[in-house]
């Protein structure tokens, strides 16, 4: 008896949990890191730019982390559904607080001495 390739890639919902715990992982990571980022450019004078730079990323980490169960169901929906998968408001977030602390990072590297 062979097994269908449906069956085959099928865990029964664990592929979207893994993928809701993924995002979480990057939210937390950027609302964590940008937060503590931005006290310390704060306390140590930094220019007003890394600051917002910073605290960008915290809010995008936020704004991930608050569509977490949205995201889940989603996801849930369109494995279940056989549809395809679309993540491109949440991945947008996402670059756009990568990209904030690595903007925050290149003004922290030029300004330190």
């Amino acid at each position: 008896m062979g097994i269908t390739p449906e069956e085959e890639i099928w865990d029964e919902g664990l592929q979207s949990e893994r993928t809701r715990l993924a995002w979480v992982r990057t939210a937390v990571a950027l609302s964590t890191g940008g937060l503590g980022a931005a006290g310390v450019a704060l306390r140590s004078g930094l220019p007003a730019p890394a600051i917002a730079a910073f605290a960008l990323a915290a809010l995008c980490g936020a704004v991930l982390l608050i569509r977490t169960r949205q995201r889940f169901r989603r996801v849930q929906a369109a494995l279940h559904g056989g549809r395809p998968l679309d993540a491109g408001l949440d991945a947008i977030v996402a670059w756009l607080g990568t990209l904030s602390v690595v903007a925050g990072a290149v003004t922290f590297v030029f300004t330190v001495r």
